[in-house]
């Protein structure tokens, strides 16, 4: 059984979590609608394990504006299981043109996987894990996600599927970062309840070895659609408590989601794409510029020595 390992790192309105949280928004291989606003959670969770190393977590998400009544269509989860389990997945919004909630399938990817993250099948391999959830998984939809698992000897394996993202921080420096995958611009790789849709075989897997000290930052495409790394870097060394950081991010990541003088990740990718604004504009020197509204989930790990790390 998975230990429950935050107090209530999830609002109160939403109605999954045990050791889980969910929230997020994506498509099956429809593209992505997104937007934003101001409202989240924030928790610190440590996560435990016996020897060597495990994760300190905190988390914070931030519903799209238009979605805060249901909570958003992204969803989480974190478990303490050997050195820790963060796990995000980010509901496809395009759905809800088909009358269908994007969040129920995230939601549910998040809770199986949660369910299995200790079946000894899995064998603590985050894309088995996710072969299991999927496959359990029959809501309507489809979500992209990635799911990091750190063994207690420090070795995090990472699994992904889609633009949901992770980056490892050491000494200031980001010394790793996944990379997206897309079927083309702002229609990313999606596991689905469609046979058309990605399976765990085209997960984007890797392995790296942790150290005490490292920080890991975890997120949908509402966090690196909307900060840059170097703001990444700053914001998590700005704040000891991970909690606290993952919460300054969200935010962040929020105000430059509303800002339309503010030149994105996304806008730039955009224009790097072909998409810009029409001619007349780039005669009077105007390009595409602004932020991209959409939920945003932020999870913060520290690898620290696990006899440090206490439940509270």
């Amino acid at each position: 059984m998975v230990v429950p390992v935050f107090r209530a790192s999830v609002a109160s309105f939403h109605p999954l979590f045990d050791s889980l949280c969910t929230r997020l928004s994506t498509n099956s291989s429809l593209p992505k609608n997104s937007r934003l606003l101001p409202f989240a959670s924030s928790e610190l969770n440590p996560v435990q394990s016996r020897p060597e190393l495990s994760f300190c977590v905190g988390t914070h998400l931030i519903p799209h504006p238009n979605k805060v009544e249901r909570g958003g269509e992204d969803a989480f989860f974190v478990s303490c299981y050997n050195g820790g389990v963060i796990a995000v997945a980010d509901g496809v919004s395009g759905w809800a043109e088909q009358n269908v909630d994007p969040s129920l399938f995230s939601r549910e990817l998040m809770a199986n996987a949660s369910y299995f993250v200790e079946d000894v099948e899995v064998n603590y391999d985050p894309q088995i894990l996710m072969r299991k959830a999927h496959a359990a998984t029959s809501s309507v939809g489809s979500a992209t996600v990635i799911v990091a698992m750190l063994e207690r000897n420090g070795i995090l394996k990472v699994a992904s599927v889609g633009d949901c993202g992770l980056r490892i921080i050491r000494k200031g420096q980001i010394t790793f970062s996944s990379s997206p995958q897309e079927h083309y611009f702002d229609c990313p790789y999606q596991l689905s309840s469609e046979a058309v849709g990605q399976t765990y075989l085209d997960a984007m897997v890797t392995t790296v070895e942790l150290i005490e000290g490292d920080t890991i930052v975890m997120g949908s495409d509402g966090l690196f659609d909307n900060v840059f790394d170097h703001e990444v870097v700053s914001m998590t060394t700005r704040f000891i408590d991970v909690s606290e950081a993952a919460k300054a991010l969200a935010n962040l990541a929020c105000s430059h989601s509303t800002d339309s003088n503010f030149d994105s990740p996304y806008t730039m990718e955009a224009r790097a794409k072909g998409f810009d604004v029409p001619m007349w504009k780039k005669i009077l020197g105007m390009k595409l510029k602004g932020g991209k509204l959409d939920d945003i989930t932020v999870i913060v790990s520290q690898v620290v020595n696990s006899h440090d790390v206490s439940i509270s």
